[in-house]
């Protein structure tokens, strides 16, 4: 017997990607949904649209080197901010967008680095006041007012979060005899000032492995391997107060990323936080509640989180999830920045496990999209990557909820990676991969991270801040001369076109996973890989009913005639994106044809029983 599976809405794309604002009673549907859910949209206040030019200088006086502002300069604030991001929560909207994670909001230190190298705080990584937004974004109100214009929209908004560092205050006396070189914990023990023959201090302090506050309360001098000094012009300057005191930081050296520095210096000279001191966890825990308590944000990605120790995340996050279930969000999301540009879950997974992390950006599906599409690799490294998803605590069902990307403001855009690998790479191929790479991330499991401009077919000169271009009108040289993909714009124009291929297919893609829950929540099964550049194929199941969807990508430069395998009932299949035969060929086995760069996303629609 045949029977139909009645399709769950018409997916006319259109009437999908431009629905109408949800309701307030779409604001209680937004909290029940699960972060695999969520399409994300990753963006940098600074450098999306000026609603406010007259914070542009952020409240200080003098040239850039006073105020960071100079938006001819990559390094440095260009006028985006709140009241910008709010204007344009339309435009996300349309997009497709169910959560917005913005970088860093909190109280900059304007401008930092030596003489010559100066650059500002508009990424903001380098925090002097956690209580407010930076004043070259807007204030506490302007943050309300755009937190509810997106919970309105039934939008989530999760902020990006430091507990590892504060902005660059701290200075060491004797530091710049060794460029501020690393002092490990065994040459520089906490019980001598200098080297372990050095004058007895910090009498009965047992060491960091012990954070109880009696242990703590033993550990009085600062100085055990650097002597701190604090600039008499900064020795308030942050906030929380307890902030200001050299006692609550490590105090031993400039990080290499290596061993055990990467935990316990200073990452690129800012103050690294002593997050094994109880002060420290308690301070950061009511800092961040407080954000979750006044404005009912949904969630946290956490920066450099493989650089706190395991004992502060197993303290933070279940304090955080307590506050924010109390305030009545009960999908609270967390998500640690754990950076490994390789295609291997193991790293990464350990901080799920030991951490007790909830979920950590998965660099691993990056890298693996980077070796298909960049390097020309087989698919089976996609392949080889989904199957560590069980490594990860809670497994298979935990993995679904990683935020997957192609390219962020660190490594670069997926386009700029690309062109990396293939320097000759036509712009209409170029084009053509960055396509395929989204369809793939939207289609397979993980909650999928637009970043911003990806959309508008961006194509930087590489990472960090030549991945950081402007949406609004860039008066950035270096952004300005960019070839982008998929259009005859610049950045030197407002880049928000609704017509864009690239965000026609985003808005597309969000649409089907909206009314498919089966690419949000459901299963997934790998049903074909190969050993070189082709076909990777993987089914998906509707949660509720079962409903096999069939995804199908072909990552070769050639066509490409296929039989996928499927499960043995199904019988006819409806075509959602791309091209799917309406019928099986037998019992278990599909026939696609895919052209180069191509994919197929089906829905079962008929099955025999």
């Amino acid at each position: 017997m045949i029977r139909s599976v009645l399709p769950l809405l018409a997916l006319g794309m259109a009437s999908l990607a431009y629905a109408e604002p949800p309701s307030d009673g779409a604001k209680a549907a937004m909290r029940d949904r699960l972060p695999s859910e969520e399409v994300v949209y990753f963006v940098l206040p600074d450098r999306f649209e000026n609603g406010d030019p007259s914070n542009d200088k952020g409240g200080f006086r003098g040239d850039r080197l006073k105020t960071g502002f100079d938006p001819s300069a990559k390094g440095f604030y260009h006028g985006g901010d709140l009241k910008g991001l709010t204007s344009r929560l339309d435009y996300l909207e349309k997009l497709g967008i169910t959560a917005i994670w913005f970088a860093p909001i909190f109280q900059n230190k304007p401008v930092q680095g030596p003489a010559g190298d100066e650059s500002a705080g508009y990424h903001g990584y380098w925090v002097t006041d956690f209580t407010r937004p930076d004043s070259h974004f807007g204030s506490r109100d302007e943050f309300k007012a755009f937190v509810d214009a997106a919970h309105a929209r039934g939008m989530k908004v999760y902020m990006d979060i430091i507990t590892n560092h504060t902005a660059d205050v701290i200075t060491y006396s004797d530091g710049a005899e060794t460029n501020f070189e690393y002092r490990s914990k065994a040459d520089y023990p906490y019980s001598t000032r200098g080297k372990p023959d050095g004058q007895p201090t910090n009498p009965g302090f047992m060491g960091d492995e012990d954070s109880s506050e009696a242990n703590f309360a033993k550990l009085t001098d600062a100085g055990y391997a650097y002597r701190p000094v604090v600039p008499a012009s900064e020795k308030d300057v942050k906030v929380p107060a307890w902030l200001n005191d050299p006692i609550y930081y490590h105090n031993r050296g400039n990080s290499s990323f290596t061993g055990e520095d990467s935990r316990f210096g200073d990452f690129a000279g800012l103050d690294d936080l002593f997050t094994e001191h109880p002060r420290v966890r308690a301070g950061m825990i009511e800092i961040f509640s407080g954000w979750v308590r006044d404005f009912g944000i949904d969630g946290f990605r956490i920066d450099t989180a493989r650089h706190v120790d395991p004992g502060f995340w197993q303290a933070f996050v279940p304090a955080i999830e307590k506050v924010a279930y109390e305030n009545g969000i009960p999908n609270f999301t967390m998500f640690g920045e754990v950076y490994k540009d390789v295609p291997d879950s193991g790293y990464i997974a350990q901080y799920t496990r030991r951490d007790k992390l909830p979920a950590v950006l998965d660099f691993a599906f990056q890298a693996a999209m980077r070796e298909l599409l960049g390097r020309d690799q087989g698919t089976v490294v996609l392949a080889h990557m989904f199957d560590g998803d069980v490594l990860y605590e809670g497994g298979e069902d935990a993995a679904r909820n990683l935020p997957t990307f192609l390219g962020n403001h660190d490594m670069g855009r997926f386009s700029t990676l690309i062109k990396a690998d293939k320097p000759d790479i036509s712009q209409e191929e170029l084009f053509q991969r960055v396509m395929l790479g989204h369809a793939m991330m939207l289609s397979l499991r993980g909650a999928p991270v637009i970043y911003y401009g990806d959309e508008q077919g961006f194509v930087g000169d590489g990472g960090d801040q030549l991945a950081r271009e402007d949406m609004m009108p860039s008066k950035t040289a270096v952004y300005n001369d960019n070839d982008l993909i998929g259009t005859d714009a610049t950045t030197a124009a407002s880049n928000f076109d609704e017509s864009h291929p690239l965000f026609a297919l985003i808005a597309e893609f969000s649409a089907i996973r909206r009314n498919h829950p089966a690419l949000t929540r459901g299963k997934q099964v790998v049903r074909h890989y190969e050993q070189g550049p082709g076909i990777f194929a993987v089914s998906r199941f509707d949660p509720v009913d079962g409903t096999e969807y069939l995804a199908v990508f072909n990552t070769g430069s050639a066509p490409r005639d296929v039989n996928v395998a499927l499960g043995y009932g199904a019988r006819g299949l409806e075509t959602l994106s791309g091209a799917c035969p309406a019928q099986v060929t037998a019992p278990g086995s599909a026939a696609f044809t895919l052209p180069a760069f191509g994919w197929a996303l089906c829905r079962v629609s008929e099955t025999i029983e």
